[in-house]
């Protein structure tokens, strides 16, 4: 079935969710976990996981945070948007940066030439 979080979801976005999910199904078989096992650690359905497992975006991130933070990868969850590497942002910053800094009158050099 097809949510409206399917139908209007950039393939960029869905191809990395699949991604996701198709590397968070070999982490957990890596670990030698069992669906049973992970599921009930992350307190969710076999049912559940496997739709993390093929990426799908109408679960919660909530969830998709639970089961990175069991198998230990949840540090780059946290990096995904890092300010630091956002690239565009950084961009846009310096693009904003004035062209010519005047130097700041302050009151003492004011005060100073009225004396």
């Amino acid at each position: 079935m097809k949510t409206q979080a399917t139908s209007t979801l950039p393939r960029s976005a869905r191809q990395a969710l699949i991604k996701l999910g198709e590397d968070i199904a070999v982490a957990r078989k890596k670990r030698r976990i069992s669906t049973v096992s992970m599921a009930e650690r992350a307190f969710i359905s076999r049912g559940t996981l496997y739709k993390v497992e093929k990426g799908d975006p109408s679960v919660s991130m909530g969830i998709y945070a639970t089961v990175l933070s069991l198998l230990g990868l949840i540090e780059g969850l946290g990096n995904v948007a890092d300010r630091c590497s956002d690239t565009l942002g950084l961009d846009i910053d310096e693009d904003r940066l004035p062209k010519k800094i005047q130097p700041r009158s302050s009151k003492s050099s004011r005060k100073k030439g009225r004396s």
